[in-house]
């Protein structure tokens, strides 16, 4: 998801790019209850899936191996959501006749665009956040189903890490906050092209994921700017750092910043309503890197954190509004 990081020290103008979850698409070689047959109308096939609209779909992943596939409950963890169901048999060309081999992965993304996204964004009332944790798929049959004549199209909607890999999420799209967040504890490593991924909180990174902030009751009757973001988020991330590290000392001594994320307005509008908090080092309008996690031993470019001077107790916390330097 694309989002801004906004710090109240120095280094506040630091921005971090795109968090776009990678879309899977492809076929699912699954073990099916019964194998597609042929109906007494020889023109007509049995699908692999009696999946619909508003179905939840679940899968064994090991080692490539798809198995398992079924449907259940949305309530609970599942893999997959259709959001429409289509048959690629009635498509107005012979390129899916009964001889046509399966499309590659290339022809997949174009029948995602053709023929899933729209229908997708309907299904979930109109708001898509092009850069949230969701992305939209199509599932086709398996080879031997395929290779049977059947020729149906599950579109629908997954989150994928940043491998590709599906995960599991619950509860249905359309109720559910669209932000692609990282979670409390997560060490986030950006890249040169603005990514940012989750990584072993020993390996080089530059956030360390604080807390997630819904907005969403804060501002349950308007878009919030970015600077009303700002306003309430420099208060409720310092506090979640304070909270995350043990205290306000831990954080003075730690020489860390708090930094959060900021909603684009047009993400706020597609669905996405929630913001990360995170500890940075500033170095010269760059992130430093870290390394180890800021609740134990961590090292800032390689080197421990510099000592402290002394300072006097803080008597009211709350009234802090930046870390020095």
């Amino acid at each position: 998801m694309k989002q801004s990081w906004r710090s109240a020290s120095a280094a506040r103008a630091l921005l971090v790019g795109a968090l776009i979850a990678a879309a899977g698409i492809g076929a699912y070689e699954a073990n099916v209850e019964s194998t597609p047959q042929r109906s007494d109308d020889s023109t007509q096939v049995a699908s692999f899936s009696t999946a619909d609209v508003g179905s939840c779909l679940t899968w064994t992943d090991k080692d490539g191996a798809i198995t398992d596939f079924e449907q259940t409950d949305c309530a609970g963890p599942h893999r997959f959501e259709v959001s429409s169901r289509e048959n690629l048999a009635s498509y107005p060309s012979a390129e899916f006749g009964e001889d046509a081999p399966m499309p590659d992965l290339a022809r997949q993304a174009q029948l995602r665009e053709e023929l899933c996204f729209n229908p997708t964004v309907a299904y979930l009332g109109g708001t898509f956040d092009l850069n949230g944790k969701y992305s939209i798929a199509p599932i086709l049959p398996p080879e031997e189903a395929w290779n049977r004549g059947d020729r149906t199209l599950l579109c629908g909607l997954q989150s994928t890490d940043d491998e590709g890999n599906v995960m599991n999420t619950s509860g249905k799209a359309a109720e559910q906050d669209q932000s692609n967040v990282f979670a409390v504890g997560d060490c986030v490593a950006t890249d040169a092209a603005g990514g940012a991924h989750t990584v072993q909180c020993s390996a080089p990174h530059q956030l360390e994921i604080t807390s997630v902030v819904d907005l969403q009751p804060v501002f349950p009757d308007r878009v919030p700017s970015q600077e009303d973001q700002d306003k309430h988020l420099r208060t409720v991330c310092t506090q979640a750092a304070r909270d995350y590290l043990g205290g306000d000392d831990r954080l003075y001594e730690s020489t860390l910043q708090p930094f959060w994320t900021t909603v684009p307005s047009s993400s706020w509008l597609a669905g996405s309503h929630s913001a990360n908090c995170a500890l940075v080092f500033g170095d010269q309008g760059k992130f430093a890197a870290l390394e180890g996690t800021a609740k134990e031993q961590f090292t800032i470019n390689g080197q421990k954190p510099a000592p402290r001077p002394k300072r006097s107790p803080i008597v009211n916390p709350d009234e802090l509004q930046k870390v020095e330097q």
